[in-house]
């Protein structure tokens, strides 16, 4: 149920609203992941932005202080096979709509101008996660588990670089692509075909 337009944003952030977005959409390889978070009333903290906004280490900073004092926070992921078979923006609605079923709050307000198919009140909004604490907490936490996830997969195919580019389209990532051909963990939507053949190489994991 989308929310009366004319509500104004800041009363709704006030609401205990639960903050909602995602990170992975362009990746190569890897998840899309998405969070959801409500926070406390009067939470504030200096590095609570965006979180393309933020180094490495200052979203590692924040993250375990939003967890800490929030008043709920979750997590879903969406694995590269059925973005592959669903489509990248399905993957981002299904997520939000999972995610609003497992997070009780009065207002959900969803980076972006996704249309959701809910009954509860929920309001897209562009740039959300520059103007909503909410959502600026939802993108950190799931920004840091994309990332921890992908720097777990690294070792088991190091040639791809996924420590550093956590599965965007590098030049690294691309060349590795091109060398070694693709993983499980690949989009096989999101790749162009470099090189006749390249999706009949598929890289295993090395077994540990």
């Amino acid at each position: 149920m989308a929310e009366d337009p004319a509500r104004p944003l800041r009363q709704l952030a006030a609401s205990g609203a639960c903050g909602l977005d995602e990170v992975g959409r362009g990746a190569l390889a890897g998840p899309l992941v998405a969070a959801a978070v409500v926070l406390p009333s009067g939470f504030h903290h200096p590095l609570l932005r965006d979180s393309k906004q933020l180094s490495a280490r200052q979203r590692e900073t924040i993250e375990p202080l939003i967890r800490q004092e929030a008043l709920a926070v979750q997590v879903i992921a969406i694995e590269a096979a059925l973005i592959d078979s669903r489509g990248v923006g399905w993957a981002n609605r299904i997520a939000f709509e999972r995610l609003i079923e497992e997070v009780a709050a009065p207002w959900y307000l969803a980076d972006g101008n996704l249309a959701l198919r809910t009954g509860r009140r929920y309001r897209s909004v562009v740039g959300g996660d520059r103007l909503v604490p909410a959502i600026s907490a939802a993108s950190i936490v799931a920004k840091v588990f994309r990332d921890r996830l992908m720097g777990d997969l690294h070792p088991h195919f190091p040639h791809y670089g996924w420590a550093g580019n956590k599965g965007y389209g590098t030049p690294h990532h691309l060349g590795a692509i091109a060398s070694y051909g693709i993983c499980p963990h690949h989009r096989r939507s999101f790749i162009h075909r470099p090189q006749p053949g390249l999706f009949d190489q598929v890289a295993i994991a090395p077994s540990r």
